[in-house]
C-alpha cells in the first residue's frame, strides 16, 4: 500500500553525496523534511542550496556516523525536537578497493566502522521511538556485493553481507513483536556514483553500470510502497539460487560473469572526504 510522505521526518547517512544527496532531493520534493548526516560541509550546503531552489525542507548535520558518540548525540537532539524519525536511511559507506593483503588494518577497521557498526548506532538511537508509535521505515543499503564476494572488495563484501544479516535479523525481530515498523534492503549492482570509479562489466545487458538517479529512484519507490527487498538489476537475483550449487560450480559461474575481474581496473574516487553511498 502507497504511503503518503508528505509531513514525514527522515534521517539520511551520507546525505550530501552520492546516492544519498538523489534520495534527499527526492524525499524534500515529496514534502518530507530530510536531516541529512554527511561529514563535508560544502556537500552539505550545497544540498541545502539545491532543496532550498524548489522549497524542499533539508536540514544538514555533520556527523561522523563511525562514532558512536557523535551518532547517539546527534540522534538525541533530534528525537528531543521531533519525538520520532520516520524513516531511517542507512546509507553511508566507504570502499577501499584493494586485495586483503593489500588493505590496511586501520582501512577495514575504518570500513566496519561506517559500513557495519553505524548501523547499529543509528538503529539503537531511532528504533525505540518507531517501536511505542508502532511506525516507521529503517532502510539498510547494502550491494550485491554482499550477496557474492568480489576479488579485491573483502572489506566492503564482508560488511555487506553483515548488513545484509542485520537487516534480515531486524526485520524478523520486528516480526516476533508484531510490530509495524518496516524494513528494506537494498542491494545493487556497481553504480556510477564515482565511489566504484574503474570497475568494469563483462554482460553489460545483464549486468550494467547502474545509473545513481535510477537506484535513488527505487530506493524511494520502496519507501512509498513498502517494499521489503531491492535488489536490482534482476540479473542479481541469480546470486541467490546459485548458492544451493557446488562450490565450484559457483565460482565459474562467477567467472563467466565477470565478478572476479570486475575490480581490476578500479581508480574510485580521489579522495573520499565523506562516507558516500555504495
Amino acid at each position: 500500500m502507497k504511503q503518503n510522505l508528505k509531513g514525514k521526518t527522515a534521517v539520511i547517512t551520507g546525505g550530501a553525496s552520492g546516492l544519498g544527496r538523489l534520495v534527499s532531493l527526492d524525499l524534500a520534493r515529496r514534502g518530507v523534511r530530510v536531516i541529512a548526516w554527511d561529514l563535508a560541509q560544502s556537500a552539505l550546503d550545497a544540498l541545502v542550496a539545491d532543496a532550498q531552489a524548489f522549497g524542499g525542507d533539508v536540514v544538514p548535520a555533520v556527523v561522523d556516523v563511525s562514532d558512536k558518540a557523535a551518532v547517539y548525540a546527534a540522534a538525541g537532539k533530534i528525537l528531543a525536537d521531533r519525538g520520532l524519525v520516520d524513516i531511517l536511511v542507512n546509507n553511508a559507506g566507504i570502499v577501499s578497493g584493494k586485495n586483503l593483503l593489500e588493505t590496511s588494518d586501520e582501512k577495514i577497521e575504518k570500513t566496519f566502522q561506517v559500513n557495519v557498526l553505524a548501523h547499529f548506532w543509528t538503529v539503537k538511537a531511532f528504533l525505540p521511538a518507531m517501536i511505542a508509535q508502532n511506525t516507521g521505515h529503517i532502510l539498510t543499503i547494502s550491494s550485491a556485493a554482499g550477496l557474492i564476494g568480489v576479488c579485491g572488495l573483502s572489506d566492503y563484501s564482508a560488511s555487506k553481507f553483515a548488513v545484509f544479516g542485520f537487516n534480515e535479523s531486524l526485520r524478523m525481530e520486528l516480526r516476533k513483536m508484531k510490530s509495524r515498523v518496516r524494513t528494506t534492503i537494498v542491494s545493487p549492482f556497481y553504480t556510477n556514483t564515482g565511489l566504484f570509479a574503474g570497475v568494469k562489466t563483462m554482460i553489460p545487458l545483464l549486468l550494467p553500470i547502474l545509473e545513481p538517479e535510477v537506484v535513488a529512484g527505487r530506493i524511494v519507490k520502496a519507501i512509498v510502497k513498502g517494499q521489503k527487498r531491492v535488489i536490482t538489476p534482476r540479473f542479481v537475483y541469480v546470486a541467490l539460487p546459485l548458492r544451493i550449487l557446488p562450490v565450484g560450480f559457483f565460482d565459474v559461474v562467477s567467472d563467466i560473469c565477470g565478478i572476479s575481474s570486475s575490480m581490476d581496473h578500479f581508480t574510485g574516487r580521489a579522495k573520499q572526504e565523506t562516507p558516500p553511498s555504495p
